[in-house]
């Protein structure tokens, strides 16, 4: 009997389908939104922007499981040695320590996540808090003088830190939770002006959504004239911005909340972590042109300007350069 060839190739390997299986389980949800509802209702204030790691441009989780990682693969090794539990027993202590701290920040990034993120989040939690009550469990046999199931406590725990990064991994990786979803924009968008409509086509204070080079853009046109664009999908999560609410000089996203700054795309509040790419803008013969903001951008023919690019065309009519 004849193969195909190439079938066996082709086929998703178990791990994979388990995932996607996953993500796909709806019997989690229920508790799903009672804990989203919980975490959001925490009185975090301006920490909870902390947690999301706003200060550092990215998500601030995966640099804080480093520590408890890192020590309890330390641990790991030391008692692969006979007559060296104190010290591995010292690194199990300050894993636990640095746990929860990294534990409430990847709790409030997951309950700003879709879905799907958030069943797979929810069993790489689970995981990860396996771990810690077998770390705990181990360090407590250690004190107790019953260093041999310590050791085996410990090398359980770090089976389940294993199983709860892998789930982790797919997070960040495969699912894009807590990537720059707005990231590409500057690889896409063309070099030069382009024409995105007549000024009348943007109602004063309401977001518009338009197109360049493929490219979502929202456009806001303020009450001085001024002209607003930034790319329209949320950094965050790629949420659509021309359906958010515009107020205060900046748009928040409807999905989630984060609220970016009209004049830069600066994220002023989370979850989002990295700011929106800005255009600047000109008014030509009554239409609106945009072009991304980058240093060195050249006009549309191609040549350096020297024009002063403020990023709020105000209704000035400029002349074509053809």
């Amino acid at each position: 009997m004849n193969k195909k060839p190439g079938r066996r190739l082709t086929r998703q390997n178990r791990v994979l389908r388990l995932l996607d299986a996953l993500e796909r389980d709806t019997r989690a949800d229920a508790v799903i939104d009672a804990l989203g509802r919980r975490v959001r209702a925490l009185p975090l204030g301006r920490t909870r922007d902390a947690l999301h790691g706003r200060w550092l441009g990215h998500p601030v989780h995966p640099l804080m499981v480093q520590v408890p990682i890192g020590t309890w693969m330390s641990a790991a090794v030391l008692d692969l040695r006979s007559g060296r539990s104190r010290e591995a027993g010292l690194l199990v202590g300050v894993g636990l320590a640095a746990a929860g701290p990294a534990a409430l920040a990847g709790v409030a990034d997951w309950a700003e996540l879709h879905r799907q993120q958030q069943r797979v989040g929810l069993v790489h939690a689970a995981a990860n808090v396996t771990a810690v009550g077998l770390y705990g469990a181990s360090l407590l046999l250690r004190l107790s003088g019953r260093a041999g199931a310590g050791r085996t406590c410990g090398f359980l725990g770090l089976t389940a830190v294993g199983l709860g990064g892998m789930l982790g991994g797919h997070l960040a990786y495969r699912q894009a939770a807590g990537a720059n979803h707005a990231e590409e924009v500057p690889h896409v968008v063309g070099p030069g002006w382009h024409r995105i409509g007549a000024v009348e086509e943007f109602p004063v204070g309401r977001p518009v959504r338009r197109t360049v080079d493929d490219v979502p853009v929202l456009v806001v046109r303020e009450s001085d004239g001024a002209i607003h664009v930034l790319a329209e999908r949320c950094s965050h999560l790629a949420g659509p911005l021309s359906e958010g609410t515009v107020a205060d000089g900046c748009v928040r996203c409807p999905w989630h909340g984060s609220v970016f700054r009209l004049a830069d795309g600066l994220n002023v509040r989370g979850p989002a972590t990295a700011p929106q790419p800005a255009f600047d803008s000109r008014v030509v013969a009554g239409h609106v042109e945009v072009g991304l903001r980058r240093e060195g951008r050249e006009t549309a023919d191609g040549r350096g300007t020297d024009e002063p690019v403020t990023g709020t065309g105000r209704g000035e009519d400029h002349e074509h350069s053809d």
